[in-house]
């Protein structure tokens, strides 16, 4: 299994849409206009957080259950920004939408810029032949409110090719979160 680089990455978006839409280089903020990098790095790609989000609340007082969840466990933000409380969650999902071929599997790691704030990024894996866009889940650790910056770098995707392909991918299977579109909450 070997990791697979910007020219394989690049290659596998134009011709195949596995990255739709795809930002063939890294596009980085300059002195006068801050951005958090996204597109294309030497090994991975860095995914943009879509406008949309679900915040944590206690409001209704629900309990967090992931075989019965209860939406009004959040509140939905549609902002450039969103502001994650204290020692709280928010989902959000990617601008970009992805096809993951047959034998890559994709993980997500949170970039560094949010992780020295102390908010972290938890993605699962993207398995052989998932597609959707993508949720990422924010944790803020922090004893302050934390800023999410909409349609900016938020997480770098590595894609690992197995040398054969799998028995049964995730499409094979009909997973539950298969052709996911926005912020797709538990599904049991």
């Amino acid at each position: 299994m070997a990791i697979k680089s910007d020219r394989w990455i690049r290659q596998m978006s134009q011709d195949h849409g596995m990255i739709e839409p795809f930002v063939e280089r890294q596009i980085r903020g300059s002195e006068n206009q801050r951005v958090i990098s996204y597109g294309v790095s030497s090994y991975g790609y860095d995914v943009r957080c879509a406008d949309e989000f679900k915040v944590f609340t206690n409001i209704h007082s629900a309990t967090v259950d992931p075989k019965h969840f209860d939406e009004k466990s959040f509140v939905d933000v549609k902002s450039d920004v969103c502001i994650i409380p204290p020692n709280s969650f928010a989902l959000a999902r990617t601008v970009e939408y992805f096809r993951i071929p047959r034998n890559v599997l994709t993980i997500c790691l949170g970039k560094s810029t949010y992780a020295r704030c102390g908010i972290i990024v938890n993605v699962t894996p993207l398995e052989p032949e998932w597609e959707g866009h993508v949720t990422l889940e924010f944790s803020n650790t922090t004893t302050l409110p934390a800023k999410i910056y909409a349609n900016e770098g938020v997480a770098q995707m590595l894609f690992f090719e197995s040398d054969e392909q799998c028995e049964v991918s995730y499409k094979d299977r009909g997973g539950k979160y298969q052709g996911q579109r926005g912020v797709t909450l538990p599904r049991a």
